[in-house]
C-alpha cells in the first residue's frame, strides 16, 4: 500500500473517530438535559414531601445543566468523568430510595420501582454512564 493511501486511510479513521465523539457528546448533553427535566418535573412534590430530597433534586438539576454546558464547550476527561459520576450517583440514589429508603423520606419510596419518571430517569442515566464509559475507555487507549 502506498504511503499516500495509508495517510488517507489514517486521516479518515481520525475523522471517523472525531465524528463518533461529537455525536456521543451531543447525546450525553441531551441526556443530561433530560435528567434535569425529569427531576424538575418532580422537584415541587419532593420539596413538599421531603425537603432534603428536594434539595438534592435541585442540586442534580443544576449539576446536570452545568455539565451539559461544559460538554458543549470542552471535550475533556474531567467533564466526561463528572457527567458519568453524577449519572451513576443518581442511579445509586434511586436504588437506595426504592430498597432501603433515603433520609427524610420515611420509606415512602420503598418498593416503587415502576414509576414512569423513575424508569425514564434510569434509562437516561444508564445511557450517560454507558456512553461516558465508552468514551473514557477509548480516550485512554
Amino acid at each position: 500500500m502506498s504511503t499516500i493511501r495509508k495517510s488517507v486511510i489514517s486521516t479518515q479513521s481520525i475523522s471517523d473517530a472525531n465524528s463518533v465523539t461529537t455525536v456521543r457528546r451531543g447525546l450525553v448533553v441531551m441526556c443530561l438535559v433530560g435528567i434535569a427535566l425529569i427531576h424538575l418535573l418532580d422537584v415541587e412534590e419532593k420539596l413538599d414531601e421531603a425537603p432534603f430530597i428536594g434539595a438534592l433534586f435541585i442540586a442534580l438539576i443544576v449539576a446536570s445543566l452545568l455539565l451539559a454546558e461544559a460538554l458543549v464547550r470542552y471535550d475533556e476527561f474531567v467533564v466526561w468523568a463528572a457527567a458519568g459520576a453524577v449519572a451513576a450517583a443518581t442511579v445509586l440514589a434511586y436504588i437506595l430510595s426504592r430498597s432501603v429508603g433515603l433520609p427524610g423520606e420515611g420509606g415512602a419510596e420503598i418498593g416503587k420501582w415502576t414509576e414512569a419518571l423513575g424508569l425514564a430517569s434510569l434509562l437516561i442515566e444508564g445511557l450517560v454512564v454507558w456512553m461516558v464509559a465508552v468514551r473514557l475507555s477509548r480516550n485512554s487507549a
